[in-house]
């Protein structure tokens, strides 16, 4: 593949995945967190189900089931903490929490899976759970928003896993729409029984809803899937560390966040560590991982 056209697709959805953060969180002037992120994830899942209806689909109950576990986790788990903590917490702060999750797959894969890593991917993880301690500011006083960031990357990796697990039975595009709308209305439901839904109809909320769940979803995730499908997907998830950068940045020109100086400095370290995780050192394809994409 051209690596100019290469750089510009791992820009862009890198990009689209950071600065959704800080687009959600002017999206919550106008939809409180759990109902937007909940017409998000329904309205990309329905669009993308209607995409692959022609493409083999489940037909056992337990691998529905397996979908629909899939998107408690890596749909409504994830998302439904990430627009619950930017309630208390900055975009960049929430992005670069959640961002962390290929080094909690790193320990989930090796309990539960029984993936073998090398002596440079516990390194990571050492290196970016310093990031992550430097970047709550040396302590550990974790107020909600720090809880639910932390949150939606444990569940994010468990996702992850799961679909390790789990995802050689179904088609990619199948498991990735179902699993949204699966996850999109769980977490309908869980708005209009976990908090008071509220919605102001507006040209701005409606442009706010359809960037987050055709552009920030279903765009991110075909030019990301298509980039692990033409690549090496361990070298290609390593750029992950870029949707942070953009997190953090998209915050500061969006909604003029002040990041602290220490919260950089964990960053460049949770950042080494995602790196040092992610890339594949060695020829040898067994210790290749995907992780956290």
């Amino acid at each position: 593949m051209n690596p100019y056209l290469f750089a510009v697709l791992v820009v862009t959805t890198t990009a689209l995945m950071g600065s959704s953060f800080a687009v959600g969180k002017i999206g919550l002037d106008y939809v409180s967190p759990l109902l937007l992120v909940g017409l998000r994830f329904t309205i990309a899942g329905i669009l993308m189900a209607v995409f692959v209806w022609k493409k083999p689909l489940p037909k056992k109950v337990l691998d529905w089931i397996r979908i629909f576990t899939i998107g408690v986790f890596q749909t409504a788990g994830v998302m439904g903490c990430i627009f619950l903590s930017l309630r208390t917490i900055s975009a960049g702060e929430s992005s670069i929490l959640t961002f962390s999750n290929p080094l909690l797959v790193v320990i989930l894969s090796t309990i539960f899976l029984g993936i073998r890593y090398q002596l440079f991917h516990w390194i990571g993880v050492t290196v970016g759970f310093a990031g992550v301690f430097i970047t709550l500011g040396f302590h550990l006083h974790l107020e909600i928003g720090i809880l639910l960031g932390l949150g939606a990357s444990l569940s994010w990796s468990i996702g992850t896993v799961l679909i390790k697990k789990w995802g050689a039975r179904f088609n990619i595009w199948v498991l990735t729409a179902y699993q949204m709308l699966f996850g999109g209305l769980l977490l309908l439901l869980m708005s209009f029984t976990l908090e008071t839904p509220a919605l102001t109809i507006a040209p701005t909320s409606i442009f706010i809803i359809l960037w987050l769940a055709i552009m920030a979803s279903i765009v991110q995730f075909a030019i990301w899937f298509y980039l692990i499908n033409i690549g090496d997907p361990g070298k290609t998830s390593a750029f992950l560390f870029l949707a942070p950068f953009f997190g953090v940045l998209s915050g500061w020109l969006l909604l003029k966040e002040v990041v602290e100086w220490y919260v950089y400095a964990g960053s460049l370290f949770i950042f080494l560590g995602i790196f040092l995780v992610n890339w594949t050192f060695s020829k040898d394809k067994k210790i290749v991982q995907k992780l956290g994409a």
